[in-house]
């Protein structure tokens, strides 16, 4: 090797480098093909290298020809740019290793879930019996029944709405399974999480899960069955087991008691599993009220409403009695709930005529039952007819006056 050529040779350091890198290629240039230690050592002292440095970095037996001989033939190159020091450099510190743990389960952060306070609200039935259940934060399943549109949902809610404690209704149906109860899989933001279902809220939550119109589920909801005993629920989706916090309870509402509907009335109903019946603790069977609770019910319509009238909220009351009677001694096949009652009295409020309010919210009946509906209302109410006839009177009087206006404005 030519000195020129061995001046580019960069030896392969074995200690850190430091600031004297540029004083070796003159000692490589210097000293023969072959060399002893005596010539590189007092060539570098010349250069002002250390016998450490020289020692530590070329004399070594890798390129060792023989005794006290050296030759850097074959030495692969390192890059000259890199500076060589006596003192070691300082560790670096070692970067803490991210998490790189799937958080598969989505934030799911939920605001109040107190239901409202229904002004007009009246106690009655089995209220104050389910009130002191949910009062105890036991876990303690209720099934509440009872024909539609007699206030049972409307039972739980004000219940709540007076306790303050949150409340999670819903609403089952044929199709409501285990991805819709317990939680599934869903895109949020870009990304694909599982998002706890109702269920799961409200057992972290400690609140009241409200199993709205129940019988109408399918053998899809038995996924239940573990939360039905208090003992949690497994959410295999995510290898995660859910524990209810103290104050969860399970109430149901249903129209029949879970073996279906035999005259077609509430037709989809369903049987549902008698496993599934038995871990509700007890079974409440809800009325219609009667006829002095119901009338207070009615007034506090029409207090909500803004149209109060005594008289015609105890003529609905008696009218909607006496079918009920009728309808419970098998004579015709339909009946007027409270729900009904309130649609009247909403109508009322708006049209302000009880003929119309009543024609207008029976007119989902068959010809015959409205017809019998409104008839039998007719005697109920003597002065019904009279009222819509003086009604009917004055609006057509007030129409003749609005087109008279419109003639003199148009003769003018």
């Amino acid at each position: 090797m030519k000195n020129d050529e061995r001046g580019e040779v960069m030896i392969n350091l074995r200690y850190q480098p430091d600031k004297q890198v540029g004083l070796y290629p003159q000692l490589l240039q210097s000293l023969p093909k072959v060399f002893s230690r005596d010539d590189v050592l007092g060539k570098g002292r010349e250069l002002g290298l250390s016998f450490r440095q020289i020692r530590k970095n070329i004399l070594i037996d890798d390129y060792r020809v023989g005794k006290g001989m050296y030759s850097i033939e074959g030495v692969e190159s390192v890059p000259q740019e890199v500076s060589i020091s006596d003192d070691p450099s300082p560790i670096e510190k070692v970067k803490p290793v991210e998490n790189t743990e799937v958080n598969l389960i989505a934030n799911t952060s939920m605001e109040s879930l107190i239901p409202e306070k229904f002004e007009g609200f009246v106690e009655w039935g089995h209220y104050s019996d389910v009130k002191r259940i949910v009062r105890s934060r036991m876990f303690y399943p209720i099934f509440v029944t009872g024909l539609s549109g007699n206030g049972k949902t409307l039972m739980v809610e004000q219940i709540h709405a007076s306790l303050s404690k949150e409340l999670i209704r819903v609403n089952i149906t044929i199709e409501t399974d285990e991805d819709d109860l317990l939680g599934g899989f869903r895109l949020v933001n870009g990304e694909t999480k599982f998002v706890p279902g109702p269920v799961v809220e409200a057992m972290e939550k400690g609140c009241t899960l409200l199993l709205d119109e129940c019988d109408l589920g399918s053998n899809k909801i038995m996924c239940l069955q573990p939360v039905l005993e208090g003992k949690g629920v497994y959410l295999k989706k995510v290898n995660k087991w859910i524990l209810p916090k103290k104050g969860f309870n399970v109430i149901a509402t249903a129209n029949t008691k879970g073996k279906g509907s035999d005259d077609g009335r509430f037709i989809g109903t369903n049987v549902l599993n008698e496993a599934f019946l038995e871990r509700f603790a007890i079974t409440l069977e809800q009325p219609y009220p009667s006829v002095q609770v119901e009338t207070k019910i009615v007034l506090g319509s029409m207090l909500k409403y803004g149209k109060t009238d005594k008289e015609f909220a105890s003529k609905l009351v008696d009218w909607a009695d006496v079918i009920r009677k009728t309808f419970f001694s098998g004579a015709i096949d339909e009946i007027i709930s409270t729900r009904r009652l309130d649609h009247i009295v909403k109508t009322f409020s708006i049209f302000g005529n009880r003929m119309k309010a009543i024609q207008m919210c029976v007119a989902r009946f068959d010809d015959e039952t409205r017809d019998a509906f409104l008839d039998l209302y007719t005697k109920v109410d003597s002065g019904a007819i009279q009222n819509e006839t003086e009604s009917e009177e004055s609006s057509e009087s007030t129409e003749d006056n609005v087109n008279d206006t419109d003639e003199e404005v148009s003769n003018y």
